[in-house]
Parts: structure tokens; C-alpha cells; sequence
């Protein structure tokens, strides 16, 4: 198959020998095969919340930024220059600054970076309909039949939309390219940043046999100690295995590793997927055992969740509680309510019966509510029930103070 090449930054298709585009003299050239037939992209900023920092503050271009809180706090995101140093997001603060003693440390904006992310997501959907968002700052996208509105395939105008991203928002993108969302996904980490990486059909299998089965969509540590206990440690070692046996042996994630582990991925990009999950969370000033201090870290917690649902048109059918302690282990506790809820006092009141159950004298430096199961919200808090469920009733929510004075 013939090598296909498109020039990132005009859309020209230079000469195979051409080094350099000669209608716009970029060196930022792509190849692949098939190119000119893959359509499914993952689009994803780089390093967003610091990008949107040094773009409103040019004096920040060469300079290690970290966005987050305090020294208690953790990294909310961090600058490629910082990463250079082994700064992560999620990273403890005062281990970054270790790593990087010289990084500019900027509080979280997140009404200017959602600013940002609408701004994104609009120039997305004027690309296709077919977008379907992950978070603030990524999205899948389709774009089956755009060849004739865009004058050119899919490849083409995925790097003329991360061109204009960069003009009119500021913040560089990079673009995932293949044919189904699995490898899309995959393929936008291998280039960045600016980065533009292609899988195609042919050598994906190739391609996936040498990497880590945590690579996988929905492997975490734990299945990967399961994996690696029976002597499977790369994609390739899965494909030894039928369907049958690795449902047989792993559940119903089995069905996934199979497929996924051939490149196979049958996944639409939907506009329209729900929302999975809505929390909010909070680091303590200091850590702490005391439930009543964390009572009320969660009060304003429960009332952002609950805004949040009935924005959003939905209720939650589950409710969990979030605890990192202070050696940064994480617990979390969930509980099924008998009806789905927007109320804060609903989340409330379910947060304090399963908080009570962790006060055993371990002290916690991070708490965080969430409400799962998400379901329309006019399926909440069914008129005659509210009473009736966990965590409404005066009665109960003295119980569920009573448990933790008791556990104190």
C-alpha cells in the first residue's frame, strides 16, 4: 500500500522524498498507508491547565508551572518543563517541589480553564457533530463521510482543527488517529505534545503484542497482578488465550481483553454517553481523625454535588465516599440508596453512615463525595418517599452522628 503524507500544518500532500512542505515550508509531515481512510480521532490539549496559565502570562513560557494547591495539596497539572524534572499530576505538592524547587506554583483557575475547554469543544462540533467529550480538555471524534464538506479526508482536517485550536484558544493539541477508539485513544499519547500519531488496521496487532496488558482500557493494578500471577505480562501473551477461557477465568472483563488485545473495539463515539459519575472532593489543612471536622468538609461538598446534579438534569442512584489517608492510601466506601436523589441532605446523611465505619483512628488528609448511577433527574426523590430514604429524617441523621461520636 502506497504511503499516504499530509503536511500538519496547511493540509498539503508533499511528494513521498519531500522532507519539508513545499507550500508551506513546515517540517511537521505524517505518513501512513492509511492515512487517507482512517476516521475515528482521540483529541487531547497538552497539559492543559498549565498551557492556559503560560498563554495568559507569557513571562511563564520557559518556566517550570505546576498548577495546584498548597504544600498539602497535589498537582492539578503540570507544564513539560516541570515534567522534565519527574513532576506528575496527582503528585503529592511537596514531593513536586522536591523534584522541581524552581517551579512557579499557580491556584487552580477552573472557571477560566472551563472557558478554555467550551472554546475547544466549540471548535470541535464545528468540525462533526460526532464528538463525544471525556472531560474539560479531551473528546473522541468521528468523522465518517466529511471528506466532501471538508474538501479532504479526515487526516486532513484533524490537523487543520489543531491549527486553529492553537490560533483562536492558544493551547496546542495532540491527535490520536485510527479506527476505532481503543487505539485512537492509544495512539494521542505516543507523539506529544503537538502530537499527530496514526495506528491503522495493518500493524495493530503488531503494534499491541509487546506493550503492557496495563495499557489496556480498564486494567488497573490489581488485574494486572492477576495477570501477571498467570503468566500473562504483554498484549501478545493474551491472544494465546479463547474468549471462553479468559471469561472463564477473569469475568466478564475477559470479553474486553480479548478483543481489545486483537485491536478490536466496537465502541461508537457518542455525543450523547451520560455522565457516569458527578463528586467533589477537598484536602484538609492538616490531616485528621476528627469526624466532626470532616462533617463539615463534606456539608459543602454534598451542596456542590447535589448543585451539580440538578444542573445537569440527573440523580444519583449511588453515593461514595472518597478518603486518602495520610500515607496517601486511598479508601473508597459506597452505598445504593433505595430511590435516586438531587438532595444534599440525601448525600449527606449516606456519606456520615459510611464515614463512621472508617473512624478508627486513621487520620485523612483528603475527603470526597460522589454521586454515581447517574439517572434522569425526574426519577429523583419521588414525592411521599422522601422521608423514607437514607439520609432524609432528622431521626436519622442524629443516628448517624451518634455512630461517629461512637466511634471516636
Amino acid at each position: 500500500m502506497a504511503l499516504v503524507r499530509l503536511c500538519r500544518d496547511c493540509g498539503a500532500e508533499p511528494p513521498e522524498v519531500a522532507r519539508r512542505c513545499a507550500q508551506c515550508g513546515s517540517t511537521r509531515l505524517v505518513a501512513h498507508p492509511e492515512l487517507g481512510a482512517l476516521a475515528i480521532a482521540h483529541i487531547d490539549c497538552d497539559a492543559f491547565y498549565a498551557s492556559i496559565e503560560k498563554r495568559d502570562d507569557p513571562t511563564l513560557a520557559d518556566k517550570p508551572v505546576i498548577v495546584g494547591g498548597g504544600k498539602r495539596g497535589v498537582v492539578a497539572a503540570c507544564c513539560y518543563v516541570a515534567r522534565l524534572s519527574g513532576v506528575r499530576s496527582a503528585m503529592p505538592m511537596f514531593k513536586a517541589l522536591r523534584l522541581c524547587p524552581d517551579a512557579v506554583v499557580i491556584p487552580p483557575d477552573m472557571a477560566k480553564y472551563k472557558a478554555a475547554g467550551r472554546e475547544v469543544r466549540r471548535l470541535m462540533e464545528e468540525t462533526t457533530p460526532l464528538v463525544q467529550p471525556l472531560s474539560i480538555d479531551e473528546a473522541f471524534l468521528d468523522l465518517t463521510g466529511t471528506d466532501i464538506l471538508h474538501k479532504g479526508p479526515p487526516a486532513r482536517t484533524l490537523g487543520l482543527l489543531a491549527r486553529r485550536i492553537e490560533r483562536e484558544v492558544g493551547v496546542t493539541v495532540s491527535i490520536g488517529l485510527s479506527y476505532n477508539k481503543f487505539l485512537a485513544k492509544i495512539a494521542s499519547d505516543l507523539d506529544k505534545p503537538r502530537g499527530f500519531a496514526v495506528i491503522g488496521r495493518a500493524e495493530a496487532e503488531s503494534f499491541l503484542a509487546p506493550r503492557p496488558v496495563g495499557l489496556l482500557w480498564g486494567v488497573g493494578a490489581a488485574l494486572q497482578r492477576r495477570l501477571a500471577a498467570d503468566g500473562i505480562t504483554t498484549i501478545g501473551q493474551l491472544r494465546a488465550y479463547r474468549e471462553q477461557e479468559l471469561v472463564g477465568r477473569y469475568g466478564s472483563i475477559g470479553r474486553r481483553l480479548y478483543r481489545f488485545a486483537r485491536g478490536e473495539d466496537d465502541r461508537r463515539v457518542d455525543p450523547d454517553a451520560p455522565t457516569k459519575s458527578i463528586s467533589s472532593e477537598t484536602t484538609f489543612a492538616q490531616d485528621t481523625g476528627d469526624g466532626a471536622l470532616i462533617e463539615a468538609e463534606l456539608r459543602p461538598l454534598c451542596a456542590k454535588v447535589a448543585q451539580r446534579l440538578v444542573a445537569a438534569g440527573l440523580a444519583g442512584t449511588t453515593v461514595t465516599l472518597k478518603l486518602k489517608t495520610a500515607d496517601f492510601r486511598i479508601r473508597t466506601r459506597a452505598h445504593r440508596l433505595d430511590r435516586p436523589t438531587q438532595r444534599a441532605e440525601v448525600l449527606l446523611e449516606t456519606a456520615l453512615l459510611l464515614l463512621a465505619r472508617e473512624l478508627d483512628g486513621t487520620r485523612f488528609r483528603l475527603v470526597g463525595i460522589g454521586a454515581d448511577g447517574l439517572v434522569p433527574g425526574r426519577e429523583a426523590d419521588p414525592p411521599g418517599l422522601f422521608d423514607q430514604q437514607l439520609g432524609l429524617g432528622s431521626a436519622s441523621i442524629s443516628s448517624s452522628r451518634a455512630l461517629i461520636v461512637k466511634s471516636l
